[in-house]
């Protein structure tokens, strides 16, 4: 049996604040097979990697991302709110596309919508992917359709992830041309188990978002899931480890 790839949501983000440039190092130090980030546009155009539209919850600051520039954004402490975290400057998504490069490391990045820029936030990233030489380890992910569509026109050989927070039209497992792995939530699968068998037969693998617990670890490796996003890769690298074993 094909253990899952470990995806470690927003890096390490359990044991350091997400985002952060020390938890996406934790997240490789602990062996994750892949990254994950979220991106958004500052004011001035920059790709930041910040899961929320405002910065209330991850930072010192106030306001909204997208409203301010990047100078602004960087004033700010990323890290200090976690009770792991320390101070800790914004991540910008060239810094994580470092990160990565000449490791065997896939990065998946998700496109955040509605945003006021629409779709520049898209060709942002596939201008960074070129900069970088990066398309074979890079996965694209968004919950709008819309975009996951854009992006694939602008950068067809990039693989794509349609994430889905219910079925909806896509129970049966089949996808839009424009995306290559189906990402429902583990939520879905709990309620709908043969998801993943349907979605293979259809042609897609699933990556699914976000598995922490042993339960839901144990689910997805017995359902044949190919991706794992988890906030904890050292600890649910031990619980599939184990699940095999028992």
């Amino acid at each position: 049996m094909q253990l899952p790839s470990v995806v470690a949501h927003r890096g390490a983000s359990t044991d350091r604040p997400e985002h952060t440039i020390g938890a996406y190092e934790l997240a490789l130090q602990e062996g994750a097979d892949g990254l994950e980030c979220d991106i958004r546009l500052s004011k001035d155009g920059e790709i930041v990697c910040v899961h929320d539209r405002t910065l209330t919850r991850t930072s010192n600051g106030r306001g909204t991302v997208s409203a301010l520039t990047l100078e602004e954004l960087k004033r700010h402490d990323y890290g200090s709110w976690h009770r792991h975290g320390q101070k800790a400057e914004l991540l910008v998504l060239d810094e994580l596309l470092d990160l990565v490069r000449g490791t065997n490391v896939q990065l998946f990045v998700e496109t955040k919508h509605p945003v006021r820029y629409r779709n520049e936030v898209e060709r942002k990233l596939v201008e960074a992917l070129k900069r970088h030489r990066l398309d074979a380890q890079i996965v694209m992910m968004s919950f709008s359709p819309t975009a996951v569509k854009v992006f694939r026109e602008m950068a067809p050989d990039v693989r794509t992830v349609l994430l889905l927070d219910r079925l909806g039209r896509y129970r049966s497992g089949a996808l839009p041309s424009f995306a290559d792995y189906t990402g429902p939530g583990v939520h879905v699968l709990r309620n709908d188990p043969d998801y993943v068998d349907r979605a293979r037969r259809a042609g897609h693998e699933t990556y699914v978002w976000t598995v922490d617990s042993a339960e839901d670890v144990a689910l997805c490796r017995d359902l044949g899931v190919r991706y794992l996003a988890t906030n904890a890769p050292a600890n649910t690298r031990r619980l599939l480890t184990a699940n095999l074993a028992t």
